[in-house]
């Protein structure tokens, strides 16, 4: 069970970026396939977005799941609200959907 200091670190986070995502590694080097692919799809928006490399702190991984009942990353979030991980971001993506919610 993640503290809750930690959970509202992850809420803190998601709610002060317009596009976050919790991955292995960063934006500048993903050091996983998942996360490079999410990472390669959110950049073609040229909107700004962070990243949390959750391997460097694996108790903020553990909030993170408890925050998003999510069990694996990446983990988007755009604008407050989770969207997804690789999978469901790449398909929203090619659908059309993801610039609607990127827009808000």
């Amino acid at each position: 069970m993640a503290s809750p200091e930690l959970i509202k670190k992850v809420d803190e986070q998601v709610k002060k970026n317009k596009v976050i995502i919790y991955m292995k590694g960063n934006k500048e080097a993903p050091r996983c396939g998942f996360s490079s692919a999410a990472v390669e799809v959110l950049k073609s928006y040229n909107v700004p977005f962070e990243s949390v490399d959750v391997l460097a702190d694996e108790d903020l991984w553990e909030a993170l799941e408890e925050y998003s009942k999510w069990p694996t990353v990446p983990q988007i979030f755009i604008n407050g609200e989770f969207v997804g991980g690789s999978d469901i971001v790449r398909e929203l993506h090619a659908k059309g959907e993801l610039k609607k919610i990127i827009a808000g």
